[in-house]
C-alpha cells in the first residue's frame, strides 16, 4: 500500500493562504485611506500669516510673527518708472502707522520688464540707502507662473487679482485676510484710510482683551 502523502499539505495550505489573503487585503485597505487621507484631509493654508519666506540673506522666516498687524504686501522693483514715488510713499506709510500696529512688507520681483535684476541683498541695500526704508524687504521672488511664491500666490487666489506690474500692493489684515489691493497707479491716499481703519480695530480688540 502506498503512503497517503497529499493530506499534511492541504491541511496547513489552506490556512496560510487565508492567512496571507487576509494580510494583503488589510494592506490594501490601509494604503487607500492613507492615499485618501493625502488626497481630501491634507492640511491647508488658512491665511497668509501661515506662511514661510525668506530674508534678503536667503534665510527663513516664518510671517506668523505679523499676525496681529495690518499688513500692506508690495511687489517691489529698483529700476522701474514707479520706483521712486513708490518706495517714498511706502516708507512714509509704514512711518506714519507702524511699527506696533502696521508694516509695509516689500517683495522684489523681476518679472516686469525685467527692472529688478539685482541680488536680494544688492536690492535691499539699494532700498535702505536710497529711500531710507524701515520696513522689510525679503528675497527676490517670482509671483507669476508655476514658480510662484506660495504666500503671494495666496495674495492673488484670494484677492482674484493678478499684478500687471510693479508694486501692486495687498492689504492684509490682523487675521490674515486681504482686504483690498491697489494698483501701482493710485495715490497713496487711497490706502492710508484703509489702514487707518484697520488699525483702530486692532486697539479696540487690545482694549477689549485687557
Amino acid at each position: 500500500m502506498e503512503p497517503l502523502t497529499t493530506t499534511c499539505p492541504l491541511k496547513y495550505s489552506v490556512p496560510k493562504a487565508r492567512v496571507i489573503v487576509v494580510f494583503l487585503s488589510v494592506f490594501l485597505c490601509t494604503t487607500i485611506l492613507c492615499l485618501l487621507q493625502l488626497r481630501f484631509f491634507k492640511p491647508k493654508i488658512k491665511d497668509f500669516y501661515s506662511f514661510e519666506v525668506k530674508d534678503s540673506r536667503g534665510r527663513n522666516i516664518s510671517l506668523e510673527k505679523y499676525r496681529g498687524k495690518a499688513t500692506l504686501v508690495v511687489n517691489v522693483a529698483s529700476y522701474c518708472q514707479n520706483t521712486e514715488k513708490n518706495y517714498i510713499a511706502l516708507q512714509e506709510l509704514h512711518r506714519e502707522f507702524g511699527p506696533s500696529h502696521f508694516t509695509v512688507l516689500a517683495f522684489p520681483c523681476n518679472q516686469f520688464g525685467e527692472s529688478e535684476p539685482s541680488s536680494s541683498q544688492e536690492i535691499e541695500s539699494f532700498a535702505k540707502g536710497n529711500y531710507g526704508v524701515t520696513f522689510p524687504v525679503f528675497h527676490k521672488i517670482k509671483i507669476l507662473g508655476s514658480e510662484a511664491d506660495p504666500a503671494f500666490k495666496f495674495l492673488i487666489d484670494s484677492s482674484k487679482k493678478e499684478p500687471r506690474w510693479n508694486f501692486w500692493k495687498y492689504l492684509v489684515s490682523p487675521e490674515g485676510k486681504v482686504v483690498k489691493f491697489w494698483r501701482p497707479e493710485e495715490p497713496v491716499q487711497s490706502i492710508k484710510p484703509e489702514i487707518a481703519a484697520l488699525i483702530r480695530q486692532i486697539i479696540m480688540k487690545k482694549r477689549e482683551d485687557l
